[in-house]
């Protein structure tokens, strides 16, 4: 089975990206958008960032505009944003669709790995996090309800 670093995804410029810098990490994937009700969650993704980056550890994002029109902008805006309001550190990807016929690989294969709440694969809203293990596979799940303090225990026994 391929590993999630074995995914090519696309940079804030359009540019293609291997993830495979990723290998061996622990990674938190996370789908965001700038004016949702959970945008504040950026603190949270940051602070675990910071946290645990000497360890082995990345929050990759990827801004989606799947869910109510809440991610607008275009990816200097949003790189604009994240790093002016949140003070974000992690690599912001450029904007993807998580759901139906144009959706990235990489977000297929993740809610493949790891289906939500009755064994749905589509993703419901933004901020719904996916943790990665060392070895490239999917560890869990997280609703976007999921605060990024909360997955912290999880992030911990992987490291």
């Amino acid at each position: 089975m391929t590993a999630i670093t074995d995914f090519t995804v696309k940079t804030a410029d359009g540019s293609a990206a291997s993830l495979e810098p990723y290998r061996g990490k622990v990674l938190l994937i996370v789908n965001t958008a700038s004016k949702c009700g959970f945008t504040p969650q950026y603190d949270g993704l940051e602070a675990l960032h910071r946290d645990y980056a000497e360890r082995g550890f990345e929050v990759l994002a990827f801004p989606c505009n799947q869910f109510g029109g809440q991610e607008p902008g275009d990816a200097a805006e949003i790189a604009n944003f994240c790093t002016l309001t949140y003070d974000v550190t992690f690599p912001v990807f450029a904007k993807i669709d998580v759901n139906g016929a144009g959706a990235d690989p990489l977000f297929e294969r993740l809610k493949s790995d790891a289906p939500g709440v009755l064994g749905s694969k589509a993703i419901k809203w933004n901020f719904t996090k996916f943790l990665i293990g060392h070895d490239g596979a999917v560890v869990d799940r997280y609703a976007p309800t999921t605060k990024p303090e909360d997955i912290r225990k999880d992030i911990e026994k992987l490291l």
